[in-house]
């Protein structure tokens, strides 16, 4: 009993560890960030043309922490990578753990481009829609500032970690904490998982809305699952399975008695 809890406390222990050491980083990286909010509220708003307004005294308050907590996301990437990475990485072989270095990059890769395809092409489609459903009824649209960051917020932290969905899978894989079966049975569980965690982050709660993010994130599932086909750690066959192939292979073929003269 005590070999099995041991390790399993182990784990929990490096796992509150790493968490910490990320928490901290973010903080820190968080009072950088609202520092230069200014700017970054200015960036943000591209999507929307008009001025964005604020109704309550806390309500542009709000709205910096939120973009501030954003971009430090962003800018600890590298460091949550790598705190992932030392927990995958005493289950790795010797040889795989040379992919390090390009396991960060392509993270960060995947990260920024969930943010571009967000930014680029779900926000601007949401927003439109919305904002052209109230002008068809003579409705002028008027966005307050907290509303909106809190709007973008969470579809661009969805849409940037879950870019990272089709990376982690694969090395978990690798590392043989899952297999390729193993995420091919689990596949109508994720697809609803992808359903309810839309509806949760997404502010509306609308279809439109919902789909805009479920289908990315059960399409990023399927190319995780291709993923851990590819990259997955073959198992081995076991040594007695060898042996015993190996004996049946090299027993003779027993002659039969029938021919034989008996005296």
């Amino acid at each position: 009993m005590t070999a099995i809890v041991h390790p399993f406390n182990r784990h929990v222990r490096d796992v509150k560890r790493r968490l910490l050491i990320v928490g901290a980083t973010i903080m820190v990286t968080f009072i950088v960030m609202f520092s230069v909010s200014a700017e970054l509220i200015d960036w943000f708003k591209r999507p929307f043309d008009d001025d964005l307004l604020f109704y309550g005294p806390a309500e542009a308050l709000f709205a910096s922490i939120k973009i501030s907590f954003l971009a430090a996301i962003v800018a600890s990437l590298p460091v949550m990578l790598h705190q992932f990475w030392k927990f995958v990485q005493p289950a790795l072989l010797q040889g795989e753990q040379k992919w390090a270095i390009p396991l960060f990059l392509l993270a960060t890769g995947c990260f920024v481009l969930g943010l571009v395809f967000c930014n680029l092409v779900i926000l601007p489609l949401v927003i439109n829609f919305f904002v052209s459903f109230g002008l068809e009824r003579e409705l002028k649209p008027e966005l307050a500032v907290g509303t909106y960051v809190d709007f973008n917020v969470k579809f661009l932290l969805a849409f940037g970690f879950a870019f990272e969905i089709p990376l982690a899978l694969s090395l978990l894989a690798r590392a043989g904490l899952v297999s390729f079966d193993h995420l091919v049975k689990y596949r109508r569980h994720a697809a609803m998982v992808a359903l309810i965690v839309s509806a949760v982050l997404t502010p509306d709660a609308t279809l439109f809305t919902m789909l805009l993010m479920a289908i990315p994130l059960i399409v990023l599932y399927e190319i995780g699952i291709w993923g851990a086909k590819i990259f997955g750690r073959t198992k081995a066959v076991p040594a007695e399975e060898e042996e015993g192939e190996q004996h049946d292979d090299d027993t003779p073929v027993p002659t039969g008695t029938a021919g034989r003269h008996v005296s």
